[in-house]
């Protein structure tokens, strides 16, 4: 699930970040209004967490661009201001949700899980699948022949990507941009501990295996259904 945050204040936008990167999002943080606009126009996310009051355009404008370009994301607001009038205002122009700062991020992670869930209807699927194995998005839940296992929320963010993009060889500089947000560094194999721990878990004890290094370029998922 991929998440746009739009916020100029430094240590919400971070702690945001870094708290939904954590339960196993992928995020884009971005601290201008017309950024914002311009990611929220030409990417596709599956949810917007948009700040009211930023610099260049508001939250609200944000939110009438996107509604006019035909896009549905459910867009959740975050605001200082706790008047009747602003939260209608943000319903009315077509906002999810509305909450007002400070919060829990319990609260806002709650939040961003029923909002995902209510807008699930429009998104491609609920499930990835490749043979036996199942990745329920919804519930964060992955099984292999009936049988639970248990990801940390890394793992459940690498397998998604493998099964969004099967067949598909990816690269490192790619797995490490899309699930640890970071650039490659050729000194660090955090990639190939947390691949090696994800094939332990989902291919030794099962056949076939579905994860295969491709020497000098990268990994990926096969499945051997759509051979």
């Amino acid at each position: 699930m991929k998440i746009l945050i739009v916020e100029d204040e430094p240590k919400t936008g971070d702690y945001l970040k870094q708290g939904l990167v954590e339960a196993g999002f992928v995020v884009d943080l971005v601290r201008d209004g017309r950024e914002g606009l311009h990611h929220g126009l030409t990417e596709a996310y599956d949810l917007a967490i948009l700040d009211v009051m930023l610099p260049g355009i508001d939250g609200w404008t944000i939110l009438q661009g996107i509604r006019k370009a035909g896009k549905d994301t459910p867009v959740l607001f975050l605001t200082a201001r706790d008047h009747v009038d602003d939260r209608v205002k943000g319903l009315e122009l077509g906002a999810d949700d509305y909450l007002v700062k400070p919060f829990a991020f319990s609260e806002l992670l709650a939040r961003v899980r029923t909002l995902l869930r209510r807008g699930s209807k429009t998104t491609a699927a609920e499930f990835l699948h490749a043979a036996d194995l199942e990745l329920d998005l919804m519930r964060r839940r992955v099984t292999r022949a009936g049988r639970r296992i248990d990801l940390t929320a890394k793992e459940f963010a690498l397998l998604e990507l493998l099964l969004r993009r099967q067949g598909e060889v990816l690269p490192r500089s790619l797995i490490a941009s899309q699930v640890w947000d970071m650039n490659f560094d050729s000194d660090t194999n955090v990639i190939e501990v947390a691949m090696r721990r994800l094939r332990v878990k989902l291919d030794d004890n099962f056949e076939p295996k579905l994860i295969r290094t491709v020497r000098g370029m990268g990994y990926v998922l096969e499945n051997p259904d759509c051979a």
